[in-house]
């Protein structure tokens, strides 16, 4: 029984990664529609390489930092257990390579293909499992003495804050060093618009993306007797909510209400094991509303050209996630408890600090060094030519 036991968390952990793998697809084709016609292709590619670059920075370092495991070992050791740590370091994997899908959408269009990789490589290997590490594996003592000082660790389920806030705030990082869009903004104010290239792409980035949550969030249990329907059941509340507030906030806006979901999403991962599901509806609700005017604000007042409006969607509504598990997940508030306001507050905050330290290391360094952004005339003629030599389609047929 042991054995079946255990060969059934490998395969419930193992299908929880193929579904989260799947939601890269949906970071690439969110893009991909969102961007204009000749950075498509960049937007498919980058994906696909942050991806690859992902996993050897985690399997060679990343893994190591955040949980002590290195795999230097026999085959023999690896194999122990039906295989179960390697299929555990596969769905974590997908979790951190999830930071620089999310990056890639907020310095689409101009960003050097190059340098990305880079940035990819020391996000996944260093900044990102230094704070996953401090929230998921007891790393420095933080969460110990958040339980001595409130009586309960800092609580992310599925991380909103660990992968989503800490993707969005190095996101952030990056458009502010990288500027804005050639042409987006004049020196009079005037704003050029960028309409997305097509609303049946980006909305089969955001479907993918939805689907692929239910992985993200009810596989987090990561053994079969973990799993609990709550979950389920709160990420669909969630996810209803952050659809019909940005419908409603956004005026009927596709792109609004494609990533409606996704704001809901994000914020219910920390706090989707402990919430009542109506708890969950809020915070999906407050979530779609905060995407749709934050990215308004930061697009047209602000004037900052964070292309698929990484911050608000992620860093923002990923901040606002590890606040409101310690809120509805509370007993007074209808949760299972066992959170605490307090904790959930400096756990996010020290989230976000990690993120704004390490990206504006990481992005600064590569600026100052190896250059960052593609030269005038390659942003004017496109990502998909200056990079990849190829456009997305062929201005014309060949006869045969």
């Amino acid at each position: 029984m042991e054995m079946l036991k255990t060969s059934n968390d490998v395969l419930f952990v193992l299908l929880g990664a193929i579904m989260i793998l799947a939601m890269h697809a949906g970071f690439a084709f969110l893009e991909l529609g969102t961007v204009r016609k000749k950075n498509q292709v960049n937007a498919l590619v980058k994906i696909l390489a942050d991806f690859s670059v992902s996993t050897l920075a985690y399997f060679f370092v990343g893994y190591t930092i955040a949980y002590g495991v290195q795999f230097f070992v026999s085959t023999e050791s690896l194999a122990a257990k039906s295989g179960y740590e390697l299929v555990k370091f596969f769905f974590l994997l997908t979790f951190a390579a999830a930071i620089p899908a999310i990056v890639s959408g907020g310095i689409a269009e101009r960003a050097r293909f190059g340098s990305q990789l880079i940035a990819t490589a020391l996000l996944v290997g260093f900044v990102y499992p230094f704070f996953e590490g401090i929230a998921w594996n007891q790393a420095l003592g933080v969460q110990g003495w958040l339980k001595s000082t409130f009586g309960a660790e800092f609580h992310d389920f599925a991380g909103s804050v660990v992968v989503h806030a800490v993707g969005g705030w190095v996101g952030l990082t990056a458009v502010l060093l990288l500027g804005a869009r050639r042409g987006r903004y004049s020196r009079e104010g005037a704003i050029a618009a960028h309409p997305p290239s097509s609303i049946p792409f980006l909305a089969l980035g955001a479907w993918i993306l939805t689907v692929g949550w239910f992985g993200f969030n009810v596989m987090s249990a990561q053994t079969i007797d973990k799993i609990s329907g709550l979950v389920a059941i709160n990420s669909l509340m969630a996810m209803a909510g952050g659809t019909l507030a940005a419908l409603a906030a956004g005026r009927n806006d596709p792109g609004f209400v494609h990533n409606g979901p996704l704001a809901g999403l994000v914020a219910v991962c920390a706090g989707s094991d402990v919430m009542h599901p109506i708890g969950a509806l809020f915070t999906g609700v407050v979530a779609g509303a905060l995407f749709v005017h934050l990215f308004t604000l930061t697009q047209n007042r602000w004037k900052i050209d964070d292309v698929l409006g990484v911050w608000p969607l992620h860093g923002l509504c990923g901040a606002w996630g590890g606040v409101a598990a310690g809120l509805f997940g509370s007993k007074a508030m209808g949760g299972l408890g066992g959170v605490h306001l307090g904790s959930q507050l400096v756990g996010t905050a020290l989230g976000v600090s990690v993120a704004l330290v390490g990206g504006f290391v990481i992005y600064g360094l590569l600026k100052k060094t190896l250059g960052i952004r593609l030269s005038p005339e390659e942003e004017f003629n496109g990502a998909d030519l200056s990079v990849h030599k190829i456009g997305a389609t062929p201005e014309r047929e060949v006869p045969w």
